[in-house]
């Protein structure tokens, strides 16, 4: 397999890394208000109003039908990334469960909890790619590129970016630094976005397929299991990442 031998070099302070943050911004408002204003228009039809929604979630939305908890669900899920860090399994398992009524089916519960939290997801990630991406247009903060730690996981990224992507958007990891890595990297978008999409919905459908068996216990089988994949991805990763690269 071939290796990358290119000396990574520090990006300049402008917009040649391609992206257009402003675009992306007036995207992702558009794409929350889309979110935001059929939920209201739910609410309001069930005499419900957002503050009273904040104040008790569960009794606000008790009565809602699935297109409505689905829709919460997305923006809470969109919102979700480095620069807004708001858990997210405990809602992916809330809305995974019986009692919620999405759907009397695990496969069609699964489907539709891994599929809308993981476009959701995506979206936030995207997010966060944008904004790192904006961090990183100061010379101060650029200047982390031409660190020899960098150097060396940047390499380690190249191998596997594609792939390094997917299992850490499988594993709940509370600070995503391969995201990081990836804008810093300047990863392209489209295999980025897919990345995280793949991941999400790994994870996503098993929370989800285990809540919906086990109950609301099953959260905490399913964070088990993640965090054993935690530890042995750790092991894995860490050791190459700080293992002296072979010439």
């Amino acid at each position: 397999m071939e290796k990358s031998s290119t000396k990574i070099t520090e990006p300049p302070a402008d917009e040649s890394d391609g992206l257009s943050v402003k675009r992306w911004l007036a995207a992702y408002i558009a794409y929350l208000l889309a979110l935001v204003i059929p939920a209201t228009v739910m609410l309001s039809r069930m005499g419900v109003s957002w503050r009273e929604f904040f104040a008790d979630p569960r009794g606000a939305t008790s009565a809602a039908g699935p297109a409505l908890k689905l829709l919460i669900f997305a923006i809470y899920i969109s919102l979700a990334c480095t620069f807004f860090p708001i858990p997210t399994g405990w809602i992916v398992s809330i809305l995974a469960t019986r009692q919620v009524g999405l759907s009397d089916s695990l496969i069609i519960t699964t489907l539709l909890v891994a599929s809308v939290g993981a476009f959701a997801s995506m979206v936030a990630n995207l997010h966060d790619f944008h904004l790192f991406t904006l961090v990183l247009r100061h010379k101060g903060v650029a200047r982390v590129r031409g660190t020899k730690f960098y150097d060396r996981a940047a390499r380690w990224f190249s191998r596997r970016p594609f792939a390094l992507l997917v299992i850490f958007n499988i594993l709940p990891i509370p600070i995503d630094v391969i995201r990081m890595l990836a804008a810093t990297y300047r990863y392209p978008l489209r295999p980025f976005a897919a990345a995280n999409f793949i991941g999400r919905w790994i994870r996503y459908a098993v929370i989800a397929s285990v809540t919906f068996v086990m109950g609301d216990q099953g959260w905490l089988i399913a964070a088990a299991l993640l965090a054993v994949a935690i530890i042995l991805a750790g092991i894995k990763v860490g050791g190459k990442l700080f293992t002296r690269r072979s010439v």
